[in-house]
């Protein structure tokens, strides 16, 4: 019988502007993701899959993966490595965790994702983020800092489509607001559209909390198989149906749309994910999309086919983004509220559909069986998606 990947259990440690070195943070979020499961120990896992960009730069840590996995109590026998592909580490990790787990080259497999940003320096990782794009090309101009990048984005929207300042402000008060009850979550405070609307400009139209913080944090999740999984829980399995990624370009010049907020590359994703899981988008139930910014959620909704393209706008402000709405989006908070430690975000998604898929999630989506999780990477260059199910792909 084929194996089929679920993930098994999931945690992650307090996030936002944290004391403890980037190990620490490691090592709190893999005993929070063993206490998921308690009959789950160190000893059973034979794989360890680290997703970190900025361990070597800010926390003067390389050789990360062997290093997190002593201080975790690990003893990996399959696999023992890092993948960095920034903002899509964790997912990145989830995906090759579900291919060797599949293959039968690993067993029990602990995809875990960190970064400690606020040090040495803040001022230092902005600085730093234009080592995420060519240095002889968006580097050299100043593209590779996201919120100029996002704003010119936010910009072309609001010219193609008509979409309204307050269609963003709409997205940054339903993820605060669902964060606002998240203890992990950086910003725990509830959002009026008014506040929003009316917070500092960071880059017109982009207000403050139109973007997301920096954050320190980590994050970690067990991947496994079905047949395994059963050995150590009775929970509803949660199964990772279908994954793709989509890299058409890294250099703003060759951006793949024709303008700006058209995001071909993020369709593209969206359908052959739908494709490998052999759902459609009507099929999702609940979504973690990669909103780094409110105007990257508006879009998001649209590639992904939860509405039409151009009316991303209207399909946030009207709410169909929160529980109740036709597909309640990032209902623990996203990246705008609980905060981006780059590697750790797609660990922090999966686990928040699995615990919709399991009806145990704070904000809990009725009847919720198919999710999808997206990350986007650079300055919108690669695009992953996972979508996760409560039965396999048949």
């Amino acid at each position: 019988m084929a194996r089929k990947a679920v993930i098994l259990a999931g945690g992650q440690c307090k996030w936002g502007v944290r004391e403890a070195h980037l190990v620490d943070l490691f090592q709190e979020a893999a005993k929070i993701c063993l206490d998921d499961i308690p009959a789950l120990k160190p000893k059973n896992i034979d794989g360890l899959i680290v997703a970190s960009s900025y361990a070597g730069r800010c926390s003067f840590q390389v050789n990360t993966a062997p290093v997190v996995a002593e201080r975790c109590g690990l003893k990996p026998t399959s696999i023992c490595t890092r993948v960095d592909v920034l903002c899509a580490g964790g997912s990145t990790g989830i995906i090759l965790a579900k291919g060797l787990v599949e293959s039968g080259m690993a067993d029990i497999i602990m995809v875990a994702g960190g970064e400690k940003l606020y040090t040495p320096q803040k001022w230092e990782v902005f600085y730093s983020e234009l080592a995420s794009v060519d240095h002889d090309w968006d580097g050299a101009q100043g593209m590779g800092l996201p919120p100029p990048f996002f704003a010119l984005t936010a910009q072309e929207h609001m010219i193609h489509y008509g979409t309204k300042k307050e269609d963003l402000a709409s997205v940054s008060v339903a993820n605060y607001n669902y964060a606002s009850t998240n203890p992990v979550a950086q910003m725990q405070k509830a959002l009026t559209l008014e506040e929003a609307m009316n917070a500092p400009t960071v880059v017109p139209p982009l207000t403050l909390y139109d973007c997301c913080p920096i954050t320190d944090g980590a994050a970690a999740c067990i991947i496994t198989t079905d047949e395994i999984a059963k050995k150590f829980t009775d929970r509803p399995l949660v199964y990772i149906r279908g994954t793709a990624q989509v890299c058409l370009n890294s250099v703003s010049a060759n951006f793949p749309g024709t303008h700006l907020a058209d995001w071909k590359h993020t369709k593209i994703a969206g359908e052959k994910a739908y494709s490998s899981a052999k759902v459609t988008p009507n099929d999702i139930k609940v979504a973690q999309t990669h909103d780094c910014f409110s105007i990257s959620e508006v879009i998001e909704v649209e590639e992904f086919g939860f509405c039409k393209k151009g009316e991303g706008g209207q399909f946030c402000g009207s709410k169909q983004i929160e529980i109740g709405g036709k597909v309640p989006v990032n209902t623990d908070g996203g990246l705008l509220a609980c905060g981006h430690p780059f590697g750790a975000t797609g660990i922090r998604q999966g686990i928040e559909i699995m615990k919709q898929l399991q009806g145990r999630a704070r904000h809990q989506v009725k009847d919720a069986d198919i999710g999808l999780t997206h990350n986007l990477s650079g300055a919108n260059a690669e695009h992953t998606v996972l979508i996760y199910g409560r039965t396999p792909v048949k």
